[in-house]
């Protein structure tokens, strides 16, 4: 039942609103001069509510009818979901002005597909589920269209909507199945029906298919992957790159969260599903970024090769397994906002690059660039010692223990072909003749996160501690 106490608990969500609201009606009133203050204000937005789910009370509570909880697994994906959006507004404001995109609507944009994200974390009933996955796809969706002037993007943001369509199809029709079975959209109600030790009837087992299918859409994992080419290459490079944080973080985080707490007594049922969908999205992931010339469809396909190895995390279902894969996303999420910083630095004559081979001789024309880009791509490679390796290492010796070797096995192989294409960009800018002179870089906001990031991936290995131990505390309240 709903109780004052409740809006309280959900403070930080009710002022993020709040805020975007106000901000949609001050940029309205603005009119052209709006950016790139509304931008700055959306961040400092993103930051304050950061603070607010930081400094949020320990302990798990249910609100609003158990429809959401809030926990400290929630407080920690929360800040990489909004650390993400933070990261990804900063360094888009310079490249959205050279672009021409610098309408107000864009920063609330991600503003209210953060505020999806971060009630999809707290989801804990079908129904908030779905309403928050909505709430967030129907943002993106708008977003992957944003540059009205190319028709790339208009590509991308209807077919973003029409395989998101799709995808909702078959997330509401796995619901129905499971409240069919049971009764009740609760996953405290689904948890106590289904005992485990117990086999779930048919239909339940169906409806849990097609729920993790649907998942699956938004986290780009194979076979449902076929949209993220397609919409990584037209959408705007500011959106590919809020794409590739956000957006997956927090489709992880709930998937993770309904596993665990919905279907622990079907957990023999949900990991064959699981298995299959990290081989795909490793092997076709890895085997197809191979042949990639555009530098944005290649990280399209290396996010599904990652997502690939953060479900090999999940497949354990247990603990250790689900704490590797809270580590990944961290170190994921810092290393790709990195790359797709260095990726929109890729400018010559005012003309904005994407192929692979147009980073030519950057080693000797722009040294720092490249020295920064050699070291992040080195990390998603999991090259020691940076901080990718152990991204990778905490997850294959939590798939170890669990007895999942041959998962571990393809995911070893997966990842020597990937340090290939990896390895090829840095080839192409140390030992090739420079084909362009890159412009200036769009402000200090794009060199700040860049610097950060490239520290963070060099220097992780110094002291991870900090991160493994919440990343521990994190998933020990979602198992308790």
């Amino acid at each position: 039942m709903f109780v004052d106490t409740d809006i309280l608990y959900l403070l930080p969500e009710i002022v993020l609103l709040l805020g975007l609201l106000w901000l949609l009606i001050f940029g309205t009133f603005r009119g052209a001069d709006a950016e790139p203050v509304t931008s700055r204000l959306v961040m400092v937005l993103l930051a304050i509510v950061t603070i607010l789910i930081v400094t949020r009370g320990p302990g798990a509570t249910k609100v609003f009818s158990d429809l959401l909880i809030l926990d400290s697994y929630g407080q920690f994906m929360k800040t990489l979901v909004l650390l993400g959006g933070i990261m990804t507004l900063a360094i888009s404001i310079g490249y959205r002005r050279a672009q021409g995109l610098m309408q107000h609507e864009y920063s609330v944009l991600v503003g209210f597909a953060t505020l999806g994200m971060l009630l999809m974390i707290s989801a804990n009933d079908l129904m908030s589920l779905y309403l928050a996955i909505e709430l967030q796809s129907l943002s993106l969706y708008i977003l992957a269209a944003f540059d009205r002037n190319s028709g790339r993007s208009t590509e991308a943001g209807l077919k973003y909507f029409v395989l998101g369509a799709l995808s909702s199809g078959l997330l509401l029709y796995g619901c129905s199945f499971i409240y069919g079975s049971v009764g009740s959209t609760s996953f405290e109600v689904i948890t106590q029906t289904i005992k485990i030790g117990e086999t779930p009837s048919s239909a339940f087992v169906v409806g849990l298919v097609l729920l993790c299918c649907g998942l699956a859409f938004k986290i780009s994992a194979v076979p449902f992957h076929m949209w993220t080419p397609d919409v990584y290459e037209g959408s705007p490079t500011s959106v590919t790159a809020f794409f590739s944080v956000a957006p997956k973080i927090a489709a992880l985080s709930l998937l993770m969260r309904l596993l665990v707490d919905a279907f622990p007594g079907a957990t023999p049922q949900w990991q064959q599903v699981i298995v299959l969908l990290s081989i795909g999205s490793m092997v076709l992931g890895s085997a197809i970024a191979v042949f990639q010339t555009n530098i944005k469809r290649l990280m399209a396909y290396s996010a599904i090769a990652h997502v690939g190895y953060a479900l090999m995390g999940i497949a354990t279902g247990v603990e250790s397994g689900f704490q590797s894969v809270i580590i990944y996303l961290v170190i994921y999420l810092v290393l790709v906002v990195g790359i797709f910083g260095c990726i929109l630095c890729m400018k010559s004559n005012e003309n904005m690059l994407e192929n692979i081979e147009d980073l030519a001789g950057i080693g000797a024309t722009k040294p720092l660039l490249a020295i920064a880009l050699t070291v992040l791509l080195l990390g998603l490679a999991g090259i020691p010692p940076m901080a990718g390796f152990f991204a990778k290492f905490y997850v294959f010796m939590s798939a170890l223990q669990s007895g999942l070797y041959w998962l571990v096995l393809i995911g070893a192989l997966s990842t020597v072909v990937g340090a290939f294409y990896y390895l090829r960009i840095i080839k192409f800018m140390y030992f090739d003749s420079p084909k362009y002179e890159f412009d200036k870089t769009f402000g200090r906001e794009v060199n700040f996160v860049i610097a950060l990031c490239t520290l963070f991936a060099l220097f992780f290995f110094v002291n991870p501690s900090p991160i493994v131990l919440r990343a521990a505390h994190a998933a020990a309240s979602l198992f308790s």
